[in-house]
């Protein structure tokens, strides 16, 4: 349910203009509420039962906001970053008013899938160790990944600094030569139940192959929508944010 709040303070937090802006815009007759012009900028309404309007345009209020990002390479897991181009970078102004943030990283080089949202609750509760929530890549990689490696993962392998990771599901989808040098090279589809640090690479590692490159398809009950090319992003719907609502509160 929307606060109730003040209507400069409504318009600014939907890029409307600054609040000395708006209480301009007030006094020359541009901002109505339920079809009335408004006197006073510091009016308090609720956005859940009061129709406002500015210039005759109804504003639709939210205070929080849900994105599906298809991740491109070369941009960073971050909200802001001094050197690099950011995953927020990537959003219309329109969409970073409301402050949306990564929900997790992918590495720099990663693609795919990333939520980003507000709702530090939601994000919170589908990151926490405790929940497990199933994370599901597609890699290619140098070597030829077989049923060895797919035991391997489902008893959980040693990573580099002695972690041994939960047990993880690994399918193989296509084998095909990388070249005369490096020999064989599989698709495959992994899909593991915990973040730690460049995970899907150091557990390859852990069983003497290399990740070449790699790709998010899934979180929890959220599927990438394959008609976001890379860099392109748009608002979760409804029915997949009630998805990841009754998602986060499983514990496994």
């Amino acid at each position: 349910m929307a606060e109730k709040l003040r209507i400069d303070k409504l318009l600014a937090h939907m890029g409307y203009g600054t609040r000395s802006e708006i209480k301009k815009a007030v006094k020359q007759g541009k901002v109505t509420v339920d079809g009335k012009a408004v006197k006073d900028s510091g009016l308090i309404v609720d956005p859940a039962v009061q129709t406002v309007a500015y210039e005759g345009e109804t504003v639709v209020y939210r205070d929080v906001i849900y994105l599906m990002l298809n991740k491109p390479a070369g941009v960073i897991s971050a909200t802001e970053d001094g050197r690099d181009r950011t995953v927020i970078d990537l959003l219309e102004p329109e969409d970073r008013l409301l402050n949306p943030f990564p929900v997790g990283r992918l590495d720099k080089d990663t693609v795919g899938l990333l939520l980003l949202t507000n709702d530090g609750q939601l994000a919170h509760e589908l990151l926490s160790p405790r929940k497990h929530v199933d994370k599901t890549y597609e890699a290619w990689v140098l070597g030829d990944v077989g049923d060895a490696d797919a035991s391997a993962f489902r008893s959980g392998v040693e990573l580099d600094d002695g972690y041994v990771t939960m047990p993880a599901d690994l399918a193989v989808l296509e084998k095909r030569q990388a070249d005369e040098a490096e020999g064989m090279k599989s698709l495959i589809r992994l899909t593991i139940r915990e973040g730690k640090f460049h995970q899907v690479k150091r557990m390859f590692e852990a069983v003497g192959k290399k990740v070449l490159t790699l790709k998010r398809i899934s979180m929890g009950p959220l599927t990438l929508d394959e008609q976001l090319a890379q860099g392109e992003y748009r608002e979760l719907t409804e029915e997949e944010v009630e998805l990841l609502r009754a998602h986060r509160g499983k514990e496994r």
